[in-house]
């Protein structure tokens, strides 16, 4: 196997028992940042031999995953241009007494468009779908039907499986596609309809319009816990289609989530948890701490790794480490928000939090979605009467949430 001063591609060179159990980077996963990494690869890489190993029959699941236009480099937006389902000019927040209207555009990727991209990017003998992983080295795994694949490197990126020594609190969910008879009225994106009833910590209602008549309604919760009852989230959105006048034709669609918040954690202590494999997305804490948001941070990585030429085991290893460790310093303003979020308000009060955020000026939102504030937008958010009482935002800086272990 390469040592950490070999190149990648020169697996491809090395004898191996079968070459068509060899590769130059086995990706294990094929979710976002799995395939981000696989797809940065093929445009910038073409020649390198990438597999993904999925256990799925289709990359990315089924999820219905979206981002800001301005949360991406123009590099990065042509990464993501093939898996793009839908684009909006704009979006709308609503909150008690007072609604807004931002313009930054908003786009959204599924899971079919996710799968597609890959497909027509990748031979099909370099995705293994229905494939599971029995045991994985940094340069090489074992597959479910007993082979071995012998790669230059191995990363990765099956998502959290739990997130051990980090602490804080679950952004939980239930999404449904409507066929509304005669149409929905939506023109854009509804991002936060906080006006709903507040139960089980911050909650809100998000309306994704794909077409005149098919709307994805997302029933989301910033809870303490992460149970989710199916049936009762169902009833909601039944009864917020209900409130707004829809006639439901049909539910064409439905996908459910439960994402980590991460309020406070010891990142050594957790990536030495996690073995000797290159890690990335989820699995490296890799999101934005407080929205639970992934895809620039994903796509940001991909394209450096596809930017590397020394991707041997060892040295990917490396890699990713530095470029999490470095994520998790830059990330401890939002994480501080978020034991703020948990800790200083009483869950049916959360959503005033969100409410001011949204009357900040719309570049300081759109560089906090992309996790790029800068020292001014720090002040800029917490100056002013908080919307909780100060001692008890003084006192939540101490907490640290519930283990995030607990998904595992």
């Amino acid at each position: 196997m390469p040592s950490c001063g070999e190149t990648l591609s020169s697996v491809s060179a090395m004898k191996m028992p079968n070459a068509t159990d060899t590769c130059d980077l086995a990706i294990l996963g094929g979710g976002l940042a799995g395939a981000f990494i696989a797809l940065a690869f093929a445009q910038h890489k073409p020649a390198l031999d990438v597999r993904i190993v999925e256990r799925g029959e289709r990359l990315g699941g089924h999820h219905v995953w979206s981002f800001f236009a301005s949360d991406l480099s123009v590099d990065g937006a042509a990464l993501l241009d093939p898996m793009v389902a839908a684009a909006w000019d704009g979006y709308d927040v609503h909150f008690p007494g007072r609604s807004r209207q931002l313009a930054n555009a908003y786009r959204s990727i599924t899971s079919e468009h996710l799968d597609a991209a890959i497909r027509d990017a990748l031979p099909a003998h370099r995705v293994l779908r229905g494939m599971e992983v029995t045991a994985a080295t940094p340069t090489s795994v074992t597959l479910g039907d007993g082979r071995t694949l012998h790669a230059g490197a191995v990363i990765d990126a099956r998502g959290p499986s739990g997130l051990p020594h980090m602490a804080g609190g679950w952004q939980k969910f239930l999404g449904r596609t409507l066929r509304i008879t005669g149409g929905h009225g939506l023109e854009r994106p509804i991002i936060m309809d906080a006006t709903v009833e507040q139960l089980d910590g911050y909650r809100f209602v998000y309306c994704l319009p794909f077409s005149a008549d098919e709307v994805f309604v997302e029933d989301t919760y910033y809870a303490d816990t992460p149970d989710l009852d199916i049936e009762t989230l169902r009833a909601r959105i039944a009864a917020y289609a209900h409130d707004r006048g829809w006639q439901v034709e049909a539910v064409t669609y439905e996908e459910t989530g439960v994402l980590p918040v991460i309020a406070a954690g010891d990142f050594a202590a957790f990536w030495r948890a996690g073995g000797d494999l290159s890690r990335a997305g989820a699995r490296a804490a890799l999101v934005h701490p407080l929205t639970s948001y992934s895809i620039p941070d994903a796509v940001s990585f991909a394209l450096h790794l596809s930017s590397l030429d020394n991707l041997g085991g060892e040295s990917l290893g490396k890699v990713c480490h530095d470029w999490a460790a470095q994520h998790w310093r830059k990330g401890r303003f939002y994480r501080m928000l978020s034991r703020m979020l948990f800790g200083a308000a009483e869950p049916a009060e959360r959503w005033r939090m969100l409410a001011r955020f949204y009357t900040l000026p719309e570049a300081l939102i759109e560089r906090f979605y992309a996790g790029r504030s800068t020292a001014t937008d720090r002040l800029r958010i917490l100056a002013g009467k908080p919307p909780v009482p100060v001692s008890a935002a003084i006192a939540s800086l101490a907490g640290r949430g519930r283990p995030l272990a607990d998904l595992a």
